[in-house]
């Protein structure tokens, strides 16, 4: 079965409920019609019913199952303000100010998640590149013990093989702590998300010592450090690429190791790698590309690109899913 539609089956056996504040989108609105009939999610749309009304229309949806909120008339928009102005009262933001604030449909999306209104929210449509893990980052505290706010993206090639790619996004230059923290998080999504038992691989463009630099010796202490606080994880580093990926030349290059030539969460050493490779995996590869996947949140909060499809609003509310469950599991 498609990897990505086993995520929807399990997002289909505990449906949560999704925030989407893209109201005007008419993706966003196909995408709840399906999210709801599926019982994939319990879709929430953010927005005034008039334009919301012409979004349904447009593409070609009934509002059936679908709650459409409008934060200016919402009872709750009073309580969120009030906590909005305490999260950031060192900004000497006054009541009145975090009131309008909340007519946002986005601030007001990301404070439902954050108050336990909503599990997750997927939201991107509408807004521009960056905004909304931007605000998702002010207002969704980070996770007791995470380090580090960091993003993977889920990558599944042509022939079903499932891929974590993480540090694509966030970070642009992690240091080994930083790195560490990357990885044992990614770990941590990749089993939520696909069930299997993650193979960290601490990517650079050496293997075991073949090659000195600073940058390489950041990898190492990375992968040293992930293994003192993670030490039941499969990880391995510094490995090149195909090192990590391919059995062969594992075996040949890394001798001995338990992820050489078997990983299947790459961890990238900086933002310029990460983002390269997870565009030269979807345009020469022809790969499918998830994600950002932002991890280290309190709760999870997705963005899309502008342009997106309904289907990719799906997927990503799947995986929002999945990873508010494997949060309350815990």
């Amino acid at each position: 079965m498609d990897p990505v539609q086993q995520i929807i089956e399990r997002a289909m056996r505990r449906p949560r409920t999704i925030v989407l504040p893209d109201g005007t989108d008419p993706h966003t609105w196909a995408a709840a019609r399906r999210l709801a009939d599926e019982a994939i999610a319990v879709p929430i749309i953010l927005g005034d019913s008039e334009r919301g009304e012409a979004a349904a229309k447009e593409a070609g949806v009934t509002w059936s199952g679908i709650t459409l909120v409008h934060p200016d008339s919402s009872p709750k928009r009073a309580e969120y303000a009030a906590e909005f102005t305490r999260l950031h009262a060192h900004s000497g933001i006054t009541v009145e100010q975090a009131r309008e604030r909340m007519r946002d449909e986005l601030q007001y999306g990301v404070m439902m998640v954050r108050m336990g209104d909503a599990d997750g929210g997927v939201a991107g449509a509408a807004w521009a590149p960056g905004e909304v893990t931007r605000v998702a980052i002010q207002s969704l505290e980070p996770v007791p013990g995470a380090g580090t706010i960091s993003s993977l993206h889920l990558i599944v090639t042509p022939d079903q093989r499932v891929f974590s790619f993480a540090g694509t996004g966030i970070a642009p230059d992690p240091d080994a702590e930083q790195l560490a923290a990357i990885a044992i998080a990614s770990a941590r999504t990749h089993r939520a998300l696909t069930e299997a038992e993650p193979a960290v691989a601490m990517l650079s463009f050496s293997t075991k010592g073949s090659a000195a630099h600073a940058r390489v010796a950041k990898v190492v202490e990375a992968t040293s450090l992930a293994r003192n606080r993670a030490p039941s994880l499969a990880i391995d580093g510094e490995l090149q690429l195909d090192a990590a990926i391919v059995e062969e030349i594992g075996r040949r290059k890394a001798p001995g190791s338990v992820v050489a030539g078997h990983a299947n969460v790459l961890v990238f050493p900086d933002l310029d790698a990460g983002n390269i490779a997870c565009q030269l995996a979807q345009h020469l590869a022809g790969a499918q590309a998830i994600g950002p996947i932002v991890q280290g949140l309190a709760g999870p909060f997705y963005e899309v690109g502008r342009g997106c499809s309904a289907a990719e609003i799906v997927n990503l509310c799947a995986i929002c899913s999945v990873v508010a469950v494997s949060v309350e599991d815990r």
